[in-house]
């Protein structure tokens, strides 16, 4: 086993293939160490995310370098058919690259069982493995988009699509399975240990039949009258809270409000638990109508919050503050010049319709409640509450655009596959991010790119929020809350975990420069 550092509280552990990662974590979940909150598997590695207060990296290196991996490492799970039309766009050029007619490679996915060994990249997304001798690699250019139901081959995985998303898989079919369906007693059709055999829908009709929960999702309205009236939305508007952790096994990341501090300094002004679901809102815009005395208040990036009660006089209130209003009034939150995202939060909280235990709005995954849209009714909670109260700490500061925002960064796990240069120029050079920045994550843009030493296709493995990967292009992606669970391309570090609230607020035409904390090394045991 090889101990590689990811951020300030987790670890990846590195082996030699993928039949002895299952069986760590096979170990590691029949007899937990003290401190792992969450197992992430991948192609050859377990990413391991611990709590700093109750153990360390090196401690977790110590005890799991003595696990015997003697567990089985794959329990057999329930049979699926899935039908395939196999007219993928990548079939011939798959055929060629296994020296195959295209009948032949056609005959060899079929033939073989695929069983599920972890998921990823996107809820409901599966890695497949099997014995049929298949291995290709990805595209060289990732496609922008992929629609749902694609089957496809990267290494020796074979994998579905669960929705629409960019990806760099060979395709080479399409099934009319839905992969994610919340409505399903576990949403995910395919999960770890589910055996699945491809048939070809040339060859026989195939139907699946999948139990539906008896309670599925409901969108009446509650019996009662709404607190707000959405008028504009603005730019995004999304209900977020501190996210939904723990849901790996289904391939979902936990997203949730990307400043948490500024989430939970809303949530305490106004007497809130600090994790209720707030009001994220983007660049400002947001504009509604008030239909009942309530008490709100807006932290994060600063903006103007302007009331407009029913006579229609007009005064402006702090942000960081409580703020009163009155049926009739209308607020509108304008959008200032520091930081991107602020958080309203509503005495009493907000009635939301959670997903997987969250309110918080995935843009990646397209989970938890949709966003705002102008007309949109929102009801007030009746949450115990305790007082109301000023913050009594000053805000703190949110870069604007042209400002330069310095993040601490730890080495891992993969700086090593970059040459001595990459980690002094990721420390040396400016990072502009770009216009095409989003919740997912930051795009960055310098002068130099990062340049690589190891040319091999790394497989895929688990990635945190705060990892600073690096795709071909050699133009770094910082990825956030809306981060996929796995990726495959190689991490050259990653942001401190105090420093991510910032990286949330930093807007595009700011600058960033990374302060390395450490030299690279594998951790010590």
């Amino acid at each position: 086993m090889r101990f590689l550092p990811v951020n300030t509280r987790s670890v990846m552990v590195e082996l030699p293939d993928l039949e002895q990662t299952l069986a760590l974590l096979a170990a590691l979940q029949a007899e937990p160490l003290a401190g792992i909150e969450e197992l992430i598997p991948a192609a050859r590695t377990l990413l391991v995310h611990f709590c700093p207060y109750t153990t360390s990296a090196s401690e977790l290196a110590r005890a799991i370098a003595c696990r015997e991996l003697t567990a089985a490492a794959l329990q057999s799970g329930p049979e699926i058919i899935v039908p395939v039309r196999y007219c993928g766009e990548d079939l011939p050029q798959v055929a060629e690259h296994l020296g195959l007619s295209v009948a032949d490679t056609i005959r060899r996915h079929t033939e073989h069982v695929w069983q599920v060994a972890f998921t990823g990249f996107a809820p409901g997304f599966a890695y497949m493995v099997s014995q049929s001798g298949i291995h290709v690699p990805r595209r060289s250019t990732p496609r922008t988009r992929i629609p749902p139901g694609a089957v496809a081959l990267a290494g020796e995985f074979s994998g579905i699509y669960p929705r629409e998303s960019p990806g760099g898989w060979q395709l080479i079919g399409e099934t009319p399975l839905k992969m994610w369906d919340l409505q399903r007693e576990t949403p995910a059709l395919l999960t770890p240990g589910a055996r699945v055999r491809f048939v070809d829908e040339a060859r026989q009709s195939t139907s699946v039949s999948v139990a539906l929960k008896p309670d599925a999702v409901c969108d009446e309205e509650p019996a009662r009258a709404p607190a707000m009236t959405v008028i504009t939305p603005g730019l995004l508007t999304l209900f977020q809270d501190d996210g939904r952790a723990g849901q790996a096994a289904l391939g979902v990341s936990p997203s949730g409000a990307m400043d948490s501090a500024a989430l939970h300094r809303a949530n305490r002004i106004v007497g809130n638990a600090p994790g209720t679901a707030c009001l994220e809102i983007t660049c400002g815009g947001l504009r509604t109508r008030v239909h009942q005395q309530l008490v709100i208040a807006v932290t994060g990036a600063p903006c103007l919050l302007e009331v407009c009660n029913a006579n229609g006089q007009r005064f402006n209130a702090a942000s960081e503050q409580p703020v009163a209003l009155e049926p009739g009034d209308e607020i509108t939150l304008r959008a200032g010049q520091q930081g991107v995202r602020s958080y309203l939060a509503l005495r009493g909280g907000f009635v939301t319709k959670p997903v997987l235990g969250s309110s918080a709005f995935d843009t990646l995954a397209q989970l938890g409640p949709a966003p705002l849209k102008a007309a949109d009714r929102i009801y007030a909670a009746a949450n115990p509450t305790q007082a109301v109260q000023p913050e009594e700490k000053s805000a703190p500061w949110l870069p604007g655009e042209g400002d330069v925002v310095t993040l601490d960064v730890v080495p891992g796990p993969r700086t090593d596959w970059f040459d001595a240069q990459a980690l002094t120029l990721l420390a040396s050079q400016p990072w502009l991010v770009t216009p095409q920045s989003n919740r997912i994550g930051l795009r960055l843009s310098g002068e130099q790119p990062l340049s690589r030493c190891v040319s091999a296709e790394l497989p895929s493995e688990g990635t945190c929020t705060g990892a600073i990967q690096v795709p071909a292009s050699g133009q770094p992606v910082l990825f956030l809350k809306d981060r996929p669970l796995t990726g495959g391309y190689p991490v050259i570090g990653a942001v401190a975990d105090y420093h991510l609230d910032l990286a949330g607020q930093i807007p595009p035409g700011a600058v960033i420069r990374f302060r390395i904390l450490a030299s690279f090394g594998e951790i010590t045991r």
